[in-house]
């Protein structure tokens, strides 16, 4: 028993049979407590002894200050343990190689393997430390090394490397006269190697010894093989006990009427020759895992090991996918037996890591909510291509792990128009297929939803659908398909549902700015509905927005969702109970910011005092500044204007009017925008209701 430190291997001298005999009680239950009187009775004896609590508390200190890692071993109420990682301990390497060999049909990578667990092999194990307590242990281990050698020699005579053996079989043989198998496998390398006469001596040597030891004659496998070799039969080598690994194929069917992504599949290919890991990241219903799936399929046969497929569950109606799940199906898929899997997650994860090592395979990772459920998942070989889709951006594989982020965004305009006139039973006009595909937000799940509402609906026309679109104020109830899997309000909630209170409180919030296609919201406007003073803690919270794909960041601090998640928003901001104040906040931030604009833009102008100054303002400090800031935001101040008249807000409109007017009008820049404030404020007269709770 040596102990090495760190990756240069430092040796570590453990001083002291005791000290020496605790450590091995420890790793031979490395990660499981060992009871203080079981140890004590190993160390000292049966017989009682008052002072054992002592000395043993005092040993485990001085193995604890030999090792100079305190948290290697540790107390608590299961007695004393020794915490192990994975990899880390010689006999779990030997054993996870042994498995892997023991699956794996190819011979020549069956002699390869276990070669490589032989080299770990030093000796008897537990050598010199005269332990009872580790005797069956020690036969254990022995015993697999005994028949891992019976499998090495017999994969080395399938690779027809007889004459090459003949000599280590010699030595077993020497070694362990009892042991049929390695005189079975002797007697084949000198039969094949033209040795008939040596190979029969052999069996009579092999006769002789277990007559005197056991009185016993051979077993019928070794009088067989003595038979074929007289009767000069071409003789059958006994494979071992490999079980044959199956090829997994777990890939989900090929999605039909797949449409476009042309540079997505490009950059995956390009990912797959040069990273182990991709991650697929985008909103919901945007088609990651489509995107995922239809590329596997094609990229399949450069995976000629196989592939694994599991959905982990991250965004769904159900649990997350427990990892150490995960892991026990990738392992049973790689022909580990169910009794044969580890009870521990770091165990099964190395297991998984050795059965996949130089192995030539695709895993698909669908689903994901963080790091935290991939990175057990990941071979610890670049021959293995992982690919994971998840919503959330998982930037800590792209920073740790070295994963390549590929983003997934809405569909392009022309691919949209595709995947509906690919789905649709005649296909409109050019602008119709326009309209819905923009009214769809150009989201595969929508545009799907969509085109099958068509086919069995009513009408059976798309002006039917979009009439029913335009004509309802939750637009979000003509996806409804029942299917928590299928319809986008379920699908958003799931997202939604994943953020922290404050984040989901600014998706909420967002649902009272304007969703027209286009206008996009800054980080001061934002701030404003959030009631907050601090621009940092708005910008936090939007990006843990960003990141998790549900609003977009389209210029340096300006975002828009797109109209679906829009609607999901403003579904949840009708459930806030102070619309008042929060369209308040919102409205009074545009007033005081173009109360200061337009002093900006003409000098002359007598700002207007009563305009509440926002907590957190742009900073606006010259003319063009100023008017920057106005083309910026005309688009939102209009939209603004337009949902107050509706909600009889005289007042906000007849501010605006007052402050942008001249501005609308200067210069011949937006007279159109400037005559529609003009109607608008003459619409709503002083005698309407200006309560702000309808925007």
């Amino acid at each position: 028993m040596r102990v090495w430190r760190g990756t240069e291997r430092v040796e570590v001298p453990v001083p002291g049979l005791l000290r020496q005999r605790l450590l091995a009680l420890l790793l031979a239950n490395a990660n499981t407590g060992v009871s203080a009187e079981v140890l004590s009775t190993a160390l000292w004896g049966a017989e009682p002894d008052k002072r054992s609590g002592g000395k043993l508390h005092l040993l485990v200190h001085r193995l604890r200050k030999t090792l100079e890692e305190p948290g290697r071993l540790i107390s608590d109420e299961r007695g004393y343990w020794m915490h192990v990682e994975p990899d880390e301990l010689d006999v779990e390497r030997f054993e996870t190689i042994l498995d892997l060999a023991e699956s794996t049909p190819d011979p020549q990578r069956r002699v390869e393997l276990l070669r490589r667990a032989h080299r770990l092999w030093r000796g008897a194990p537990y050598q010199d430390l005269d332990l009872g307590e580790l005797a069956g242990e020690v036969h254990r281990i022995s015993e697999r090394r005994l028949v891992a050698l019976e499998q090495l020699h017999a994969a080395e005579l399938e690779c027809g490397r007889h004459a090459l053996i003949i000599a280590e079989l010699t030595e077993l043989v020497r070694a362990n006269p009892l042991r049929e198998r390695f005189h079975a496998l002797l007697m084949t390398a000198l039969y094949r190697a033209g040795r008939q006469a040596d190979a029969l001596a052999v069996y009579r040597g092999a006769r002789s010894t277990l007559i005197e030891e056991l009185g016993l004659e051979p077993g019928p496998a070794l009088r067989e093989l003595e038979a074929r070799i007289l009767a000069g039969e071409h003789d059958e080598v006994e494979s071992p006990a490999a079980r044959a690994t199956p090829r997994p194929a777990q890939l989900p069917h090929d999605p039909p009427g797949f449409v476009g992504r042309e540079a997505e599949l490009a950059e995956l290919d390009r990912a797959s020759e040069s990273v182990p890991l991709a991650v697929l990241t985008g909103t919901a219903g945007v088609g990651k895992t489509a995107l995922a799936t239809h590329w596997s399929h094609g990229a399949r046969e450069r995976f000629p090991d196989g592939q694994l497929h599991v959905d982990l569950r991250g965004y769904g109606p159900d649990h997350p996918l427990p990892t150490r799940d995960a892991l026990a199906g990738f392992l049973r898929s790689l022909g580990v037996p169910g009794d044969a899997i580890p009870a521990e997650e770091f165990e099964r994860a190395a297991r998984l890591r050795t059965l996949l090592d130089q192995r030539r395979m695709l895993i698909v990772l669908d689903n994901a909510a963080a790091p935290e459920q991939v990175r057990p998942l990941l071979p610890g070989t670049p021959s293995c291509f992982v690919l994971v889709t998840s919503r959330d951006a998982l930037t800590g594989l792209s920073a740790r792990d070295g994963a390549h982020r590929v983003v997934v965004e809405r569909l392009r305009l022309a691919e949209a128009k595709a995947l509906l006139a690919d789905r649709l039973p005649a296909v409109p006009d050019d602008a119709t297929l326009d309209r819905l595909a923009e009214r769809c937000a150009r989201l595969p799940l929508a545009l799907r939803v969509a085109a099958e509402r068509i086919r069995h609906g009513h009408s059976g026309e798309v002006t039917g659908l979009l009439d029913e679109l335009a004509g309802r104020a939750r637009g979000l109830d003509v996806f409804d398909t029942g299917d928590d899997q299928t319809s986008p309000r379920a699908v958003f909630s799931w997202s939604y549902r994943h953020l922290p209170p404050d984040a989901a409180r600014l998706f909420r919030l967002y649902g009272f700015t304007c969703r027209h296609a286009g206008h996009r919201v800054g980080v001061f406007a934002i701030t404003a509905l959030l009631g907050a003073d601090d621009v940092r803690t708005t910008r936090r919270l939007l990006d843990v927005l960003v990141r998790a794909h549900l609003i977009t960041e389209v210029a340096s601090g300006r975002f828009e969702m797109h109209p679906l998640l829009g609607e999901y928003a403003a579904e949840l901001a009708a459930q806030e109970r102070d619309h008042a104040a929060i369209v308040s906040r919102l409205l009074g931030f545009y007033l005081h910011t173009a109360n200061l604009a337009m002093s900006l833009v003409d000098p002359e102008r007598t700002r207007d005092p009563d305009a509440p100054e926002p907590a957190a303002m742009p900073a606006l400090v010259n003319r063009e500044a100023a008017l920057n800031w106005l083309e910026t935001e005309r688009s939102n101040l209009m939209c603004l204007a337009e949902s107050a008249a509706q909600a009889g807000m005289s007042g906000f409109i007849s501010a605006l009017f007052g402050l942008i007017h001249d501005y609308l009008v200067g210069r011949g820049r937006f007279p159109d925008e400037a005559e529609r404030l003009r109607e608008l404020a003459g619409q709503v007269g002083a005698d309407r209701v200006s309560e702000p709770d309808g925007v």
